[in-house]
């Protein structure tokens, strides 16, 4: 088990408040091709390019569309106001959602209720004062409802970061501050780039985001550094050993599953075909979207920081990075972006768009595989501060706005 260095910088404006000096984008390579309907990359408006050979998508299944709806017809409608700084929105196969609050908590909120006290508390062992610090990711064990397992992500009174696990009490709206069992620390330089994002895959391991140690252009070289835990995303077996143990079939023989990661903030699995898609926010240029489809090994390198999106940064484009498949630029207040969830829920126009948004903005995009490629289209202006979005398990999505509110997509 290793510990690494990670870089943390203000969770959400990462890519906006670097004060760190670029260097110049150049222009789009010929590889990607927007869009007809896009305009260039400068203006920030989402642009996107051909899956790689060996990374490609499958087809759309039947029941998946090939066009966007009209989003006119459809609205984010309010479930909940009044908490205090919500970052992710979680559930546990049943009724309710967990929402987290930055500060250490997380909250229940059920037939739009929001239940107190909290399900969880430890804001006495959580750190939260850096914009991009305190409890940050939320999972369920796939057998929760068995073994009442949940698992956290959250920086430490030391800015540290800290995956821990926690168990449910005899009340199944409370869970048990004092049962926590750590997996990892990760030691964290500076406040920035912590990651934060927990989810299980379809192979029941379990999956946690770590940016590349913050402070801006990772100095150290941490993403493309396979001795540090820093700027990956890590795999790992909850069952077979406590606190876990190394999947046999993890791509480097320890924990690290992809690297390359600048600051992987929000990822997700589709639920219903296992895809995973990546958000992970860029330097002062390029905001991108990763995909790996369901199945792959692992191992992929998704480019930071030799490159900034598809543009270099420092180098270029060489043998076996893995380029996103979505990207916008920082034009029109656009600065951090926000990963979300593919649709999956009761409206069947938008069954397979991927849904994903600005922090900054509050601009919110839609990204399908159509046609053999990739293609983004813009949806919605929210003017909401986008820390996250979320899925229930009808596979409805969620638009959580850091100033307190949840929202969700909805006809009208």
């Amino acid at each position: 088990m290793k510990r690494v260095l990670l870089v943390i910088f203000p969770l959400f404006l990462t890519a906006c408040l670097l004060t760190s000096t670029p260097r110049p984008p150049t222009p789009l390579p010929a590889t990607v091709t927007p869009t007809a309907t896009q305009p260039p990359p400068d203006t920030g408006t989402a642009t996107t390019q051909p899956p790689t050979e060996t990374l490609a998508a499958p087809p759309p299944t039947s029941t998946e569309v090939t066009t966007f709806p009209n989003p006119d017809a459809y609205t984010w409608e309010t479930v909940v106001s009044g908490l205090e700084r919500p970052v992710n929105l979680q559930h546990a196969d049943d009724e309710r959602l967990f929402i987290i609050e930055k500060v250490g908590r997380i909250r229940i909120l059920q037939a739009g209720n929001l239940l107190g006290p909290a399900f969880l508390d430890i804001s006495d062992r959580v750190g939260s004062g850096g914009s991009e610090q305190g409890l940050l990711g939320l999972a369920f064990h796939p057998r929760y409802a068995e073994n009442g397992f949940f698992f956290v992500n959250y920086t430490d009174k030391n800015g540290d970061t800290v995956i821990a696990r926690y168990q449910v009490t005899a009340d199944p709206n409370l869970a048990d501050p004092n049962s926590e069992v750590v997996l990892l620390n990760v030691d964290q330089p500076f406040q920035n780039h912590n990651g934060g994002m927990l989810a299980f895959g379809p192979d029941g391991y379990l999956y946690a985001g770590l940016g590349d140690g913050g402070s801006g252009g990772d100095p150290f070289g941490n993403a493309q550094n396979l001795n540090t835990f820093l700027g990956k995303i890590l795999r790992l077996d909850v069952d077979s050993a406590q606190p876990y143990a190394v999947p046999p079939d993890n791509p480097f023989g320890d924990e690290i599953w992809a690297y390359g990661l600048r600051n992987p903030w929000r990822f997700s699995f589709d639920q219903l075909t296992g895809d995973l898609y990546i958000g992970d926010v860029g330097q002062n240029s390029w905001e991108e979207i990763d995909f790996v489809p369901a199945g792959a090994p692992g191992g992929m390198n998704f480019g930071w920081n030799i490159m900034e999106g598809t543009h270099p940064y420092n180098g270029g484009p060489q043998d076996g990075l893995v380029p996103p498949v979505a990207e916008y630029g920082h034009g029109q207040g656009r600065c951090s972006v926000t990963g979300g969830y593919v649709y999956r829920g009761t409206m069947p126009e938008w069954n397979g768009v991927y849904f994903y948004g600005d922090y900054c903005s509050g601009t919110v995009w839609g990204l399908i595989h159509s046609d053999g490629g990739w293609q983004a289209q813009l949806l919605y202006e929210t003017g909401a501060s986008i820390s996250s979005f979320g899925q229930d398990p009808a596979g409805e999505v969620y638009l959580i706005d850091y100033g307190g509110q949840i929202s969700r997509l909805v006809p009208r």
